[in-house]
């Protein structure tokens, strides 16, 4: 494979000698590997990390939802610059209510769209179909011009970009692959399964043996990581699997970075029940709004967004830990602040120009307050908003400082960077979003000793 530079978001990315592979295993926090291979369940990890390889500590963008984190991953930059910063969002523009899924919110081109640009067979296989637009964007659709104007325009070249839930309606017009279920052995996963993960690894290993890839981008579901904690059978035969994979892309020579887009951590009491602050009944309290308005958006000036919120409710319900609040004309912002830092639960509650600055989250997609839950509390609207009868097991979620931390490893010895520059969360030397970076231009620069810090 040639040597190839691409310059993308005021970073460099340099290419190595071997195909580079990122796997985001969606909802892992670290401990889930570290029981797993307590257990002996992932010897290829064990040994990559007793020889050859490199395990740093490690922040995800904020919030720590899904969306945010893949697109920082794939553009090497936090929300504030590519803008997608939930998986839903009130459309100020369209005074709406929508899903963050449709690339028109993108505001930054990705890693793939350049590399494909310059050259590189670029492949993108992502669990859940929600992220295909979003990441495909630039690849095998229109995506944000790489001059930075922000205009929309078709790729120079085609990539492959899919997704494991919809594997069967792939093709090559459209995704830039055709019989994939052929290609895998598998048929189409229910997108409520671990075998879905476990399709999207395997379609990379599968990818990789047939026809190559420079660079290729694996992102995984968090199905399991919502129903059971570390160490768990059903969680340490999940990372197992993992394991599996990762094996076969290191034997097919690929330089292999794992890390996630958030943690988990159980919203639940010593019961076992959901503990969830309702935030909407809440801020109406303090604010002595009318509770009969509850459910009718944006009525009386008051809309409560909960970013967590996509097609997977079976997942959460809707119940993550960060949540947005849109407030009346006159409303005194200050003393909703300072009440909300009150309440049993609330790690953190901002004005919307503070969250922008300390979490890199684009200010005009945010609400007038910001609202972050402690790790064992997940915020909701109100009780009659969630439907939690899909819930089959104890809460378990994620979206603010309790699932910041997540793994990040590669299987090369790489110099330690130095710790980020951030006020918040345990000690991290890097990113979700410096993986790409990492597996291309750091270890470059190792490999001809000129090793730099990110």
């Amino acid at each position: 494979m040639r040597s190839t530079s691409f310059t993308v978001n005021n970073r460099t990315y340099t290419m190595p000698d071997a195909p580079v592979v990122v796997i985001c295993i969606d909802g892992s926090e670290p401990d889930y590997h570290a029981e797993a291979m307590k257990a002996g369940r992932m010897p290829w990890l064990s040994s990559v990390l007793a020889g050859e390889g490199s395990s740093w500590p490690a922040h995800c963008a904020m919030p720590a939802l899904t969306n945010p984190n893949n697109l920082s991953i794939a553009t090497g930059q936090p929300s504030a610059v590519h803008g997608v910063c939930g998986n839903y969002f009130f459309d100020a523009e369209r005074g709406e209510e929508v899903l963050m899924n449709d690339k028109r919110f993108l505001r930054a081109p990705t890693i793939f769209a350049a590399a494909d640009d310059a050259g590189l067979d670029v492949v993108v296989v992502t669990a859940k179909d929600k992220l295909r637009h979003l990441l495909g964007a630039g690849l095998v659709e229109d995506g944000p011009s790489l001059d930075g104007s922000g205009e929309f325009v078709a790729p120079t070249r085609t990539g492959v970009c899919f997704s494991a839930e919809k594997a069967d309606m792939a093709t090559s017009a459209r995704n830039g692959i055709d019989n994939v279920l052929q290609l895998v052995g598998k048929p189409v996963p229910d997108v409520y399964s671990a075998d879905l993960s476990e399709f999207t690894l395997a379609a990379g290993v599968a990818i990789l043996k047939s026809r190559g890839a420079d660079l290729m981008y694996l992102s995984l579901t968090d199905y399991i990581q919502h129903k059971h904690p570390p160490g768990t059978a059903a969680a340490n035969a999940f990372y197992e699997m993992i394991d599996s994979y990762a094996a076969q892309l290191d034997e097919l020579g690929a330089i292999v970075a794992l890390t996630a887009d958030h943690g988990m951590s159980a919203k639940t009491d010593d019961n076992g029940k959901a503990k969830v602050l309702y935030v909407e009944d809440e801020v109406r309290s303090i604010l002595g709004l009318d509770p009969a308005a509850r459910g009718d958006e944006g009525a009386d000036g008051l809309r409560v967004i909960l970013p967590i919120t996509d097609p997977y409710i079976a997942h959460h319900g809707a119940l993550g830990s960060f949540a947005s609040v849109y407030l009346p004309a006159g409303a005194d912002r200050d003393l909703l602040i300072e009440r909300l830092r009150t309440l049993d639960g609330i790690e953190a509650a901002h004005s919307r120009e503070h969250a922008a600055r300390i979490y890199s989250l684009p200010a005009d997609r945010i609400g007038d307050v910001v609202v972050l839950a402690e790790a064992g509390t997940a915020l909701g609207r109100f009780p009659a908003w969630h439907d939690l009868t899909d819930l089959d097991a104890p809460l378990r979620s994620h979206g603010a400082l309790g699932e910041l931390q997540v793994p990040f490893i590669v299987n090369r010895c790489l110099p330690r960077p130095d710790l980020v520059d951030e006020t918040y969360g345990l000690p991290a030397c890097v990113h979700n979003y410096d993986a790409f970076w990492v597996a291309t231009t750091l270890v470059v620069q190792q490999q001809s000793g000129a090793a730099s810090v990110v």
